[in-house]
């Protein structure tokens, strides 16, 4: 993959930089551990770069520094669906990654599958529940396994597989304490993969491996034995072929910058959507700079290259 030269060379052109973390989402630690790293690596750049757990003052915060553009590192609410990006956009401050848009259909299982049905690409069959659904008649449907999933969660928080009829009431309640609409999707049999999309352009290819039921938060951010394959196992021309659809599935619901598109293959070898992710996690477990390594590009320089998409260059918002 050939990277574009940064348009910044010189690091006091981004001027004083928040790295906001933290917030008050479920994802709130992995935050502080994303926040941690891409801070001391922009401080090793030479940008006069601090941290901001971001509170309910964080706008006034932002101003009574003087700061001049925010590298958002929040995950799941408040972060990653549109609220900081709004916020920032109110006070006229330049951001990393997507914008209001982008961020908040990315942050929406639901409206992003729609989507992505709407122009024909690929996703698992699924559907919108409630303990008042037919439980039965959605297996009917969309048979066993099933994943469980909240909506508007991140990190695999509230998901479960299930396996049996019997466990699918218990995983709907989890589901909902996170969120309240609840989807529930076709188990996609096969081998999972992510691709990073970074300045337009997309990173090497991962294979995920867990010996858990699926790349749960534990497999994400505790687990030893998660196995990664970057390169991956894909013949080129299929690992061609998935970076085009991340690139373009990333394009499609909005979003720019920097993030992640999440993939299942099934036993014929096709790639289901799963989920763009926005602000993707930046600790030492995570995907983006992985694929970053693969093609030269060390963590400092991943973390230059996110901070330049606070330029807004051909970014729509």
């Amino acid at each position: 993959m050939n990277l574009p030269q940064q348009k910044i060379t010189d690091p006091k052109a981004f001027g004083k930089v928040a790295v906001l973390m933290g917030g008050r989402s479920a994802e709130r630690d992995v935050s502080l551990k994303s926040g941690a790293a891409v801070l001391a690596a922009l401080q090793t750049k030479d940008i006069d770069a601090h941290g901001l757990d971001a509170s309910d003052n964080v706008l006034m915060d932002l101003q009574a520094d003087k700061f001049d553009r925010a590298f958002i590192i929040l995950h799941g609410r408040g972060g990653e669906d549109g609220v900081i990006q709004g916020a920032l956009e109110t006070i006229g401050m330049p951001y990393t990654g997507s914008g209001v848009l982008g961020s908040a259909l990315a942050m929406d299982k639901l409206r992003c599958k729609q989507m992505w049905q709407g122009i024909g690409m690929l996703t698992p069959a699924y559907a919108a529940v409630n303990q008042a659904s037919d439980f039965a008649r959605m297996i009917d449907v969309l048979g066993l396994p099933l994943i469980v999933k909240p909506a508007c969660e991140g990190s695999s928080i509230g998901m479960n597989k299930v396996v049996d009829s019997s466990q699918l009431a218990h995983a709907i309640r989890e589901a909902a304490a996170s969120d309240e609409c609840v989807l529930i999707e076709r188990w996609i049999e096969g081998a999972e993969y992510t691709v990073a999309v970074l300045n337009g352009e997309a990173l090497p290819v991962i294979r995920l491996q867990t010996p858990n039921a699926f790349y749960d938060f534990e497999a994400k951010y505790q687990a030893t034995d998660t196995t990664y394959h970057c390169p991956c196992d894909l013949p080129e021309k299929k690992a061609v072929q998935l970076q085009q659809l991340a690139v373009q599935a990333f394009k499609s619901v909005g979003a720019s910058g920097w993030g992640r598109v999440d993939f299942m293959a099934d036993e014929a070898g096709d790639f289901y959507l799963l989920e763009v992710n926005t602000v993707p996690g930046m600790t030492d477990h995570s995907l983006v700079p992985m694929a970053a390594k693969a093609v030269g590009l060390s963590f400092a320089e991943l973390v230059w290259r996110v901070l330049e998409t606070s330029f807004g260059e051909g970014v729509e918002r």
